[in-house]
């Protein structure tokens, strides 16, 4: 098995939604107006019932305000360099603790479950570091290198 083709931990496509349509947000946040569903379901390809869901938790976990009336739709709650990816992850997923087995009869078991740990612990690292300006940032990035290729 080719190692660096393996997959640990899998993003789960509700937290890939919600980083979608919070990009899609952070990288319009200097025109000051709300997004409504229907623009970001018109650039991103999520369902829209699902997103009114992703956004309605990102707005009681604190990330989003939503503005009602024609003019309505959703804004960041604070600047995209105050929001890590890990309190994205923790408002979407909840804050869920690995299980810890306390069953460690033996050195392995123990072995297994440290390392287990650390590779939880190194993720919740690198996702805190993270923010979503940091994804912007690297979305132009990406977007000019693009744009060279067709020059």
């Amino acid at each position: 098995m080719d190692n660096q083709n393996y997959i640990l931990l899998n993003l789960p496509s509700k937290v890939e939604y919600a980083l979608l349509a919070l990009l899609e947000m952070a990288s319009q946040s200097h025109l000051k107006h709300p997004l409504t569903v229907n623009e970001i379901t018109a650039k991103q390809p999520i369902p829209e019932r699902y997103l009114e869901q992703i956004l309605a938790t990102l707005r009681r976990g604190g990330l989003l305000k939503s503005q009602r009336g024609s003019k309505g739709g959703y804004v960041l709650a604070r600047e995209p360099q105050d929001i890590t990816l890990l309190e994205i992850v923790s408002i979407i997923e909840g804050n869920r603790q690995v299980k810890e087995n306390t069953d460690l009869s033996t050195v392995e078991m123990k072995l297994i479950q440290d390392s287990w740990h650390q590779a939880n612990q190194a993720a919740q690292s690198i996702l805190e570091q993270y923010t979503l300006l940091d994804l912007c940032k690297q979305r132009e990035s990406y977007l000019q290198q693009g744009l060279m290729y067709y020059i």
